[in-house]
């Protein structure tokens, strides 16, 4: 385990939650959102509402057209955790708790900056509980979604 008073940016390699500090981070490299994001996602979960298929509606609501649905950036940026060249040793995510700061555009180029932001054990002594902080950014550098997240580990 690291000094738990300097915070480390995390190289590439897998991480277990004995090798993880309160305060290490990381950033994801990126992804473009796309026309094609937008409708599988809208036929996937349903979700057809205006804002994100019709461009005239979005465009009346005072937006430069058409967003992505908050939830496909979420979702997005999991990817983008999962994938990452920085691996954590997950089991399983337990909760999420997120909020949607800007419009997320087709077009936008987003990565997540991630944090761990808190860590405690379980009961089972091969693994323990991470809360990861995310940030989601676009290549405008703005903030359109954070929250946290809890990822049980393996040690």
């Amino acid at each position: 385990m690291s000094d738990m008073s300097v915070p480390r940016i995390l190289s590439s390699g897998e991480y277990g939650y004995g090798d993880v500090d309160i305060g290490d981070s990381y950033k994801t490299s990126g992804i473009t959102v796309t026309e094609a994001h937008v409708v599988g996602f809208a036929g996937l979960s349903g979700d057809l509402f205006d804002l994100h298929m019709d461009d005239q509606f979005a465009r009346e609501q005072g937006f430069p057209g058409r967003i992505a649905h908050g939830l496909l950036g979420l979702s997005l940026a999991d990817g983008l955790k999962t994938r990452c060249a920085v691996r954590l040793r997950g089991i399983a995510t337990l909760s999420w708790n997120w909020s949607f700061r800007a419009p997320l555009m087709i077009g936008d180029r987003i990565h997540a900056e991630i944090t761990i932001n808190a860590k405690r054990p379980t009961k089972r002594d091969d693994r323990g509980i991470v809360t990861l902080g995310i940030k989601v950014i676009n290549d405008k550098a703005v903030v359109v979604q954070e929250g946290e997240t809890q990822l049980l580990m393996h040690l």
